[in-house]
């Protein structure tokens, strides 16, 4: 890839796909590095721009795919020493001091079935920082169309509030074996659990169960749809940031 490695960033957020930008601040004594070198890494692997190459790069990448994982910036140092503190195991003899940067797309919400709980839920999440879909429900249908061509990653939230018990099955169904971290199905207990049993019957295991909030929402005593929402929203960023808030017995 020869793209300029703003460029390739650029483009990478522009299509809401992960990426981080590694950046040479700092360097003091011998370095294949310069100040202002830049490299990218996208979330396949591939790479845009040099840091210097060697073990160096290979360093400051392996730092890079840290901060995907943990969407955290660091400012780490590395010495071009064979041993001691930060040493990457190189006889340059020099220090050098990179900021990393990760841009990452916002978390998706999609919300199946919208209606009276739906609309204020779209308001507050895109409020939040939420990329918010709303996605279509036919009544009775065995399926919702509507999922088929959404892609559905770690960081995707899914609300199932249709307007009837098949539609929000035929939804759980549909997104129970995907990589999403939260699914939240709204009804009665006794409804959920049935849905719940469904599904167990036809085999599908315990640990995907696990993401299921069903009954949906954190118990917030409010009945109006705003107050849903607000109890639905407040479990997802629970979730998201593994707040205790969300755990349940």
């Amino acid at each position: 890839m020869t793209t300029h490695p703003i460029e390739v960033l650029a483009k990478a957020i522009a299509n809401k796909q992960p990426a981080v930008l590694a950046t040479v601040v700092e360097v003091k004594g011998a370095s294949p590095a310069k100040v202002g070198a830049q490299i990218v890494l996208l979330e396949d692997g591939r790479t845009a721009g040099t840091v210097g190459g060697g073990k160096l790069e290979s360093a400051i990448l392996e730092d890079a795919r840290l901060a995907l994982t943990d969407s955290l910036p660091r400012f780490p140092k590395y010495s071009l020493t064979e041993e001691g503190v930060d040493s990457i195991g190189t006889l340059c003899g020099g220090e050098v001091h990179v900021f990393i940067q990760p841009f990452l797309p916002p978390p998706q919400l999609i919300i199946v079935g919208g209606g009276h709980i739906g609309r204020p839920l779209k308001v507050m999440g895109e409020a939040a920082g939420f990329d918010v879909l709303v996605v279509d429900a036919e009544a009775g249908r065995a399926n919702v169309p509507g999922l088929d061509s959404v892609h559905l990653t770690a960081d995707s939230f899914i609300v199932l509030i249709t307007t009837d018990h098949v539609s929000d099955e035929a939804a759980l169904r549909q997104v129970i074996n995907s990589p999403v971290r939260y699914i939240g199905m709204i009804g009665s207990r006794h409804k959920c659990k049935t849905i719940l049993d469904h599904l167990r019957s036809d085999g599908i295991g315990e640990d995907e169960f696990k993401r299921v909030y069903a009954p949906i929402g954190l118990d917030l005593g409010g009945p109006t749809p705003e107050e849903i929402a607000v109890s639905i929203l407040a479990e997802i960023i629970s979730v998201r940031h593994g707040s205790k808030a969300a755990i349940r017995s």
